[in-house]
């Protein structure tokens, strides 16, 4: 019986040569779902797609998101929306107001740090926003005009639209942040992520049209055409409803942005 101690077995045929390495992971990434927020997921590029959609100020929205790296993705969105109110009647007013939502942007989204905070930019790229009314005035009401009295004519009532369009500049800038990948970058499926931010608009686009009889007195012994400029009531009223519009014009310039506010539902999968 030799004196030489026998050889611990660490499982390694010879124990000179180095363990065996793991088996190499496809895409350098484990296949596991718990993947933590902030665990650096190295995600090629166009490699997953996110699909989603959400409510806003900005209408129904439908978006798509895909990664660029770790730190940037780049989206896609659609907003839109529509309501028509039906006719009412408020002091004299029969109204019937209808909004109108339609965009399309593109952002690209940054995480700092490789974080779940999220910074992004973009464009709104087209912009169909609008707000829009028309009102028949009831004869022999009255209604008052950059501080003056008139009345709706009994024989040819008042009647007018207002439309106010949320695009003055184009394309329009946005800026926002939020919290929540648009596209985990994980095996993940579900995201909810927030965004809260603006869009400069520019100062909305007031238009006003009016046609029929208006009169300065209760009576309807003072009265003319609205489009009659040769006549003395035609002309004072065509004069205060400039003076108004210039009024309501400037207290517009004072609203040039446009909020974001969204909570959206993602869906992400592999597309390579």
């Amino acid at each position: 019986m030799s004196g030489t101690p026998s050889p611990v077995d660490t499982g390694n045929p010879d124990p000179s040569l180095p363990a065996a390495p793991p088996p190499a992971l496809a895409g350098g990434n484990p296949r596991r779902e718990g993947v933590p927020w902030t665990a650096e997921w190295h995600q090629q590029p166009f490699s997953r797609i996110g699909i989603g959609a959400d409510v806003s100020l900005l209408g129904i929205g439908i978006k798509a998101a895909t990664p660029l790296n770790q730190y940037f993705d780049v989206r896609g969105l659609i907003n839109f929306f529509g309501y028509t109110s039906g006719r009412f009647e408020v002091d004299g007013f029969n109204i019937d107001a209808n909004i109108h939502l339609a965009s399309a942007a593109a952002a690209v989204d940054l995480y700092p740090y490789n974080s779940m905070w999220r910074l992004s930019g973009g464009l709104m790229f087209f912009n169909a926003n609008r707000i829009s009314a028309t009102a028949a005035i009831v004869p022999g009401t009255s209604f008052s005009l950059n501080g003056v009295t008139y009345y709706s004519s009994t024989a040819n009532p008042v009647t007018g639209s207002i439309s106010l369009g949320l695009n003055t500049i184009k394309p329009e800038p946005m800026v926002s942040f939020g919290f929540g990948r648009f596209v985990p970058h994980s095996n993940r499926h579900w995201s909810f992520p927030s965004e809260f931010g603006i869009v400069y608009m520019g100062a909305p686009a007031l238009t006003v049209t009016t046609a029929g009889t208006v009169c300065t007195d209760q009576a309807q012994t003072h009265c003319s055409a609205i489009g009659s400029t040769g006549n003395p009531v035609g002309q004072a009223f065509n004069t205060n409803l400039q003076g108004q519009l210039a009024k309501w014009r400037n207290d517009l310039n004072k609203v040039q942005f446009y909020p974001i506010f969204s909570f959206s539902v993602m869906y992400s999968f592999n597309i390579r």
